[in-house]
């Protein structure tokens, strides 16, 4: 897989464009919840979970692990069927850990999801330190048939930071992971969190450029968020977690992307969780008004992705 540079006039290397010169229709992600579980709650390596994860926030309304894959996806498809009759799906393996499971009921999984009508490829997000070998080499060959993407869960390039936030494994198993992956010609994405206990913007721009000389072909960044039922909802209360406002949070952001790779793929810059289960930060907007916001103020101050980045 070979990354692209946009062809438009946005300041970095957005993931729509990409994701258009790769298919001649509009494409949607339809979330899917398989009923997988997460090695960091079942106790195989921790119980309780990442502090600031609730799964909650990740499943649609349309998401049941008690219906088949494809009753999820038939569900999912009727949110954008009537606008856009002739959308093409991928199926988003994202509730908990998507590699967790013995290859044969991936391969059910994955594959219920791939024969249903106008699903034209999967996402699967999981942990680094959930593949392996034989399931990497099974992608493989099914990324040879269609489109496939592989997301991790990183979220910092810090050990210690990893070790607080009670994610379970290391920077170097992400490194390891995300080399095996690209090195079988599998489209691979990363999850970064920026405002991270103990992460000031000086560490947060730092990490940019060790995101950068890992072979990741698309980022997903995303802003702190407080979450009720997580363990960071009690750190915040304890005024122990700072949380960016919007204008703070597009200042950091507008330095990051600048020392990042330019050919790297920017799938998002925020996440909106339900109302219902978001603490902090509330910043009243949609996802795109931010990147509206976002892309302005690159525009006005001369910024772009990849400006300040040195190999």
């Amino acid at each position: 897989m070979q990354n692209i540079i946009s062809k438009t006039s946005l300041p970095y290397n957005d993931f729509g464009s990409w994701i258009r010169s790769h298919f001649q229709f509009k494409i949607q992600k339809i979330s899917v919840d398989a009923g997988f579980s997460c090695p960091n709650r079942d106790g195989r390596i921790g119980t309780g979970g990442c502090s600031f994860c609730n799964n909650n926030t990740f499943n649609p309304s349309y998401c049941d692990k008690n219906k088949t894959i494809k009753e999820q996806l038939e569900t999912g498809k009727l949110f954008f069927k009537r606008k856009y009759p002739n959308m093409k799906y991928l199926a988003y393996f994202q509730a908990y850990t998507n590699t967790y499971g013995n290859i044969d009921n991936l391969k059910h999984v994955y594959e219920e999801a791939l024969n249903t009508d106008d699903v034209v490829g999967i996402v699967i997000g999981t942990r680094p330190d959930c593949v392996n070998a034989e399931i990497l080499n099974y992608i493989e060959s099914l990324s040879q048939q269609t489109f496939v993407i592989v997301e991790y869960g990183i979220e910092s390039t810090k050990n210690e930071t990893l070790r607080h936030i009670n994610r379970g494994h290391t920077f170097e198993c992400s490194c390891n992971a995300i080399e095996e992956t690209v090195s079988r010609g599998i489209i691979t994405s990363g999850h970064i969190i920026l405002g991270l206990p103990g992460e000031d913007e000086e560490e947060n721009i730092r990490q940019a450029t060790i995101i950068s000389e890992t072979k990741l072909n698309i980022i997903k960044i995303h802003q702190l968020q407080i979450i009720r039922g997580t363990k960071f909802e009690k750190e915040y209360y304890e005024n122990k977690i700072h949380v960016y406002n919007v204008n703070e949070y597009i200042h950091l952001l507008a330095q990051y992307i600048q020392h990042l790779r330019s050919d790297m793929i920017i799938e998002r810059f925020t996440s909106q969780s339900p109302k219902n289960l978001l603490i902090a930060p509330e910043w009243g907007l949609k996802n795109y008004e931010f990147t509206n916001m976002f892309v302005n103020y690159l525009k006005k101050n001369n910024m772009y992705q990849g400006q300040l980045y040195k190999k």
